[in-house]
């Protein structure tokens, strides 16, 4: 299989389900060894979940298919362009490489306008629209700290 295969089954996924009405038109597929080992697409409406992004779902079908949480040796094909809930797991899996088609711009065209929350992200916690407020508790740090110290931890 090659990189335009993979990507037509992104798109592929994302039409069919969004003709059965799953959700917004995006579908995704996690690629290891030159083989698709996941498959994700949005199923916002069809779940009330507004995390059941393509993406999201092809990143914990394929973490449960290949029973880890790193994704180094895969690559993620998306019909468009992954907003910033979908890119951070992306970072997060440690996927290798990203494939998309359609851009944020053709997204926001449709009404999926993703840029408030890259702007939102890169803004100081005080000045995000949404209030973002600091409660120092200091159990907070002990629990950090024995994280810290434990020889057992699962790191990631």
């Amino acid at each position: 299989m090659n990189q335009r295969t993979f990507m037509q089954r992104a798109i592929e996924l994302a039409h069919q389900k969004m003709r059965e009405n799953c959700g917004g038109p995006f579908g995704a597929v996690i690629v290891r060894d030159d083989r698709i080992v996941a498959e994700g697409w949005n199923q916002v409406g069809s779940t009330n979940d507004p995390t059941a992004h393509a993406e999201i779902a092809a990143i914990r079908k394929a973490c449960g298919v290949l029973n880890r949480f790193s994704l180094p040796d895969c690559d993620i094909y998306t019909n468009c362009e992954p907003c910033p809930m979908c890119l951070g797991a992306i970072y997060w899996a440690r996927v290798r490489t990203i494939y998309y088609s359609s851009t944020r711009a053709d997204a926001a065209r449709i009404g999926f306008d993703d840029d408030f929350i890259y702007k939102e992200v890169a803004l100081p916690p005080e000045l995000r629209k949404i209030p973002t407020i600091r409660i120092v508790e200091p159990r907070s740090d002990f629990v950090v700290n024995e994280w810290v110290n434990n020889p057992e931890k699962k790191r990631y």
